[in-house]
């Protein structure tokens, strides 16, 4: 088994479909305004958005992307205008972290794992 996407909710995609290709996703699928898939510039997953008329309440939707030069890859995000709600710092559980919400409010964390990522000293 293998992860093919993650599918978050958005209220307008009009507005969420150009925040991430800010972001850096290139768009694959555009079939507005219901629906819009993006692909990694990483790796093979894939990364969707489909309107929705209520957002989840409660502490929502966490999506996390990894990236080897975080700390680069912030700047650059900082240079055209997205914001962050916390900026790159070291985890208690070995990862390297930046957080940031979407216009939605889900939950989108940056951050570096390396072999911490799969194989944490805790690992069963």
């Amino acid at each position: 088994m293998n992860l093919n996407q993650v599918t978050v909710p958005s209220l307008d995609l009009t507005k969420s479909v150009p925040f991430y290709e800010k972001m850096g996703l290139k768009l694959i699928v555009k079939a507005l305004p219901h629906y819009a898939r993006f692909e990694c510039p990483d790796g093979d997953a894939t990364f969707s958005i489909h309107q929705t008329e209520n957002l989840p309440s409660g502490g929502g939707i966490y999506v996390y992307f990894e990236c080897e030069d975080l700390d680069n890859r912030v700047e650059e995000l900082i240079s055209v205008g997205i914001e962050f709600d916390e900026l790159p710092n070291d985890k208690p559980w070995l990862w390297r972290e930046a957080r940031l919400k979407d216009l939605d409010g889900n939950q989108i964390i940056l951050y570096y794992g390396g072999v911490n990522r799969k194989n944490p000293p805790w690992r069963i």
